[in-house]
């Protein structure tokens, strides 16, 4: 005798329309700021020509970068304080082979948000 062929499950239906992907999702809900955005709305709201903004807005770049190479802190009230700390030679591995290696001493800089931005955050 032949045997009874099994019942067949009825197919799974196709799943729901995914949500977006975490990172899809943040990147619409966060725009990036360039700079020259940031100069074109200080000029609008202080009515000086789009120019001179920019000049400004990258000549406190430039400073900011100038003071963090003399290895001055920063502290900008509302902001935050940017600081230069150092990293101290290590030992670590290398993931692929497992080999140890040297990791040369480096600088970094370091951002501590001031209370009044996390608390608008």
């Amino acid at each position: 005798m032949a045997k009874a062929a099994a019942p067949k499950k009825p197919a799974a239906k196709a799943p729901a329309a995914k949500a977006p992907a975490k990172g899809a999702a943040k990147a619409a809900t966060s725009a990036v700021v360039s700079l020259k955005q940031l100069a074109a709305s200080l000029a609008e709201s202080h009515e000086m020509p789009k120019k001179q903004a920019e000049t400004i807005v990258n000549d406190f770049v430039q400073s900011l970068a100038d003071h963090l190479k003399e290895g001055a802190k920063i502290r900008i009230n509302g902001l935050g304080i940017l600081e230069v700390k150092s990293r101290p030679a290590r030992m670590g591995r290398n993931p692929a082979t497992g080999e140890q290696i040297q990791i040369a001493a480096s600088k970094k800089i370091a951002f501590r948000p001031a209370k009044e931005l996390k608390e608008a955050v």
